[in-house]
């Protein structure tokens, strides 16, 4: 595996994982120190909120999966990656569908991801995230 494929890897395992100490070490391998995220929920910087975001999504729906729908399209420092958040007891209900667009540094840490819904989730207002 490719350092750039390690480190997309453990992106998708970070969004999967459920122990702080798991996605500590998931978040250490796939980000920069300041990464930043940005989705139409809103803006955040750095690990810990990235934690703090994954936990309050899966307290709030429960079992939750986030897997690829495609392998990853990587050039001149960027990777998209299309992916499903699966939700529910074995997590088997599609809940949303999306694109992440992230900017790769040199090692193949990503410094930013910029989150696009292909399919927003039943309800999902954007303009409520302004």
């Amino acid at each position: 595996m490719t350092e750039i494929a390690e480190r997309l890897d453990a992106y998708v395992r970070f969004w999967n994982t459920g122990t702080e100490h798991e996605q500590r070490a998931c978040a250490e391998a796939a980000f920069t120190d300041g990464v930043e995220y940005r989705a139409q929920i809103g803006v955040l910087g750095g690990t810990q909120a990235l934690i703090d975001f994954r936990n309050q999504f899966a307290a709030h729906m429960g079992p939750v999966a986030l897997r690829l729908r495609e392998q990853p399209q990587i050039h001149h420092g960027r990777a998209r990656l299309r992916w499903e958040i699966l939700t529910g007891d074995g997590a088997e209900t599609s809940f949303a569908t999306g694109t992440d667009v992230l900017h790769l540094e040199e090692d193949g840490r990503i410094s930013s991801v910029t989150v696009f819904l292909d399919r927003a989730p039943e309800g999902f207002d954007p303009a409520a995230h302004d």
